[in-house]
C-alpha cells in the first residue's frame, strides 16, 4: 500500500510490535469544532483496489474523554484525502469544570487495519434457511 506525507512532520504508520494487526496513526495537527476534536495525520493512502482501510481508536482512548465519532472509520480504495480521526467529547456534562482529557500533537491517536473486501452477490428471496437460533437477537445466547 502506498502512503504519502502531506506534511513533512507526518509519521509513517507502523505497528508498535511486529505482528500487530493494526498500524498506529500519529497526530500532527488538531482542529476543534463545538462537537468534535479532529486529529490530522498529515497522511494520504492509496489503498489497493479490492481492499478497505478500517480506522479504530487505540485502547489508550479509555484514558481520555473522547470517543471515535463514527466508531469505525471506513476508507474506500478510491479516497485520496488526508486520513483524519474525528472524536466526540464525552463526560463533559457529567463533570462540570473538569478539563477534558484529550490527545496531543505527537500522540498515537488511532490505528488502522487493511482487509480484503469480499465481493458478494445479493439475491432477493422470500424465505431464509432455518437455524437453531432463528431470529433470536440481542442477548439471545446469554
Amino acid at each position: 500500500m502506498k502512503i504519502m506525507k502531506l506534511r513533512e512532520d507526518a509519521v509513517i504508520p507502523q505497528a508498535a510490535i511486529v505482528g500487530d494487526a493494526c498500524l498506529d496513526l500519529t497526530a500532527v495537527d488538531i482542529s476543534n469544532t463545538p462537537k468534535y476534536i479532529q486529529y490530522h495525520t498529515g497522511l494520504a493512502a492509496e489503498i489497493p483496489r479490492g481492499y478497505v482501510m478500517l480506522l479504530f481508536p487505540r485502547s489508550s482512548v479509555s484514558n481520555t474523554d473522547l470517543s471515535l465519532a463514527n466508531c469505525v472509520g471506513v476508507i474506500d480504495p478510491d479516497y485520496r484525502g488526508e486520513i483524519i480521526l474525528r472524536f466526540k467529547r464525552i463526560n463533559q456534562e457529567c463533570m462540570p469544570g473538569k478539563q477534558a482529557q484529550a490527545y496531543k500533537i505527537g500522540d498515537r491517536v488511532g490505528q488502522f487495519l487493511v482487509l480484503p473486501i469480499p465481493q458478494i452477490i445479493i439475491r432477493h428471496v422470500s424465505k431464509l434457511t432455518e437455524t437453531v437460533r432463528g431470529s433470536g437477537g440481542f442477548g439471545h445466547t446469554d
